[in-house]
């Protein structure tokens, strides 16, 4: 080995050395990052609080206007309870007009071909429909999406429990299903809005009929 082979290990020995970091450096970097963490936390927690109200009065807005849309002549909707379909949170609420009850309005879900459908239902006082309204899901785009379309929707006024039922035929008494989204067709008809139509007769019947 030549002189200068070791100088250059020398030297690169001595560098190695100096690039390595000591134990009073990871505690400063480790300090470092947990400040960082810290404030970045805060700000959004800040964030977070300032918009939260804000979130929570549009809900509410959305929420009330979307109530009023199924029952417009009612002059207040008020909550009357709460239910789960597929354990999914959901209420259920009756609509006046002065100090008289004139139907009521749930909200169900039914298990669609890739999602869970969000249903609002309003019914009369002898639990007939009167519109339903889809809320969100996530069915396929160009055959499930079709439950949003007003052809749709307009077959279920009118109609009791006894009629919500799917048929792949011309109807005028049950509910005809949709070409190519048969299941979508049945999470709303036969899973959301029937089942919620049945949970407020089984709550509500004793109270219509005293």
């Amino acid at each position: 080995m030549s002189l200068e082979d070791v100088h250059c290990k020398t030297e690169f020995s001595r560098g190695d050395a100096g690039a390595r970091m000591t134990a009073k450096d990871i505690v400063k970097i480790a300090i470092n990052l947990v400040v960082i963490y810290v404030i970045g936390g805060l700000i959004l927690a800040l964030v977070y609080a300032k918009a939260a109200p804000i979130i929570f009065i549009k809900q509410k807005q959305e929420k009330e206007l979307a109530l009023k849309k199924m029952m417009p002549e009612a002059d207040k909707i008020e909550v009357l309870g709460t239910w789960e379909p597929h354990h999914k949170h959901a209420e259920y609420f009756v609509a006046k007009k002065g100090n008289k009850e004139i139907g009521y309005i749930v909200q169900g879900f039914g298990k669609g071909y890739s999602s869970y459908i969000n249903i609002l239902v309003s019914v009369d006082k002898n639990f007939v429909v009167k519109k339903i309204s889809i809320l969100d899901h996530k069915e396929t785009p160009g055959l499930g999406d079709e439950i949003e379309r007003d052809y749709f929707l307009k077959q279920f006024t009118g109609k009791t429990v006894d009629n919500l039922v799917v048929v792949k035929t011309e109807t005028q008494s049950d509910i005809q299903a949709i070409s190519g989204a048969t299941i979508s067709t049945r999470a709303v008809a036969e899973d959301g809005v029937k089942n919620g139509i049945k949970m407020l007769i089984n709550k509500l019947s004793g109270e219509v009929k005293g």
